[in-house]
């Protein structure tokens, strides 16, 4: 009935978030979207996003996924139902609001082997020691990345979870935002991954494609 109704008006729930101010679920046109005060959080435009830099990957489907900053999820039933990911998803969120929207909204839970984890995707890559065949990071506040995102400890951090082979996806930016940090990043030949980068995602985002070395 929700679905129904939302062709002819939009259906709002909003959340109070400690990290992320008010959250809103919204039923518009037959979706259910996730949007902060300013940006899309998931299944709008960064599904979107998401969905046009999976298919310029080329991962181990069977190998462990890692995703560094959840949402609503969506980019997971892409992972499984779209692109054929089998292997367990580990999704690390800072936000525990963020964590039951997912489970309570987005019924994420059904697109087992995954584990969420509520903790800071900074520390989570430097204490572990498991191995990913794919790690996308999509760590926004807002309409901004975070600028430890950016550093040379971080990507370093990221790098030694990869397998030789692995492979990286960063949503790295809306627009114009932190292109000296994305710059930075392709032009750093010392953290043992090799960057390529898609301007204007759908008119708005920056990627970067990202292999160990």
């Amino acid at each position: 009935m929700k679905k129904t109704f939302s062709y002819l008006w939009p259906l709002t729930k909003k959340y109070n978030s400690n990290y992320n101010g008010k959250l809103e679920v919204t039923w518009i046109n037959g979706r259910k979207l996730l949007d902060s005060s300013n940006a899309n959080y998931s299944y709008g435009a960064l599904q979107e996003v998401l969905d046009h830099g999976f298919a310029e990957v080329r991962a181990d489907r069977a190998a462990p996924v890692l995703l560094l900053g959840l949402g609503g999820g969506s980019a997971i039933p892409l992972l499984r139902n779209k692109y054929g990911y089998y292997g367990k998803i580990t999704a690390v969120e800072l936000d525990a609001a963020v964590i039951e929207i997912a489970k309570n909204e987005f019924n994420i839970e059904a697109h087992q082997p995954l584990e969420l984890l509520c903790t800071d995707a900074e520390a989570f890559v430097a204490s572990s020691q498991q191995q990913f065949g794919f790690i996308i990071i999509d760590l926004f506040l807002d309409l901004k990345v975070p600028a430890q995102f950016f550093t040379d400890a971080f990507w370093k951090n990221v790098a030694a979870l990869l397998p030789a082979d692995g492979k990286v996806l960063f949503n790295a930016g809306i627009n114009e935002a932190h292109q000296e940090h994305i710059d930075y990043l392709l032009k750093n030949d010392t953290l043992g991954i090799n960057f390529q980068k898609k301007e204007n995602v759908y008119g708005s985002n920056t990627l970067l494609l990202g292999e160990r070395k």
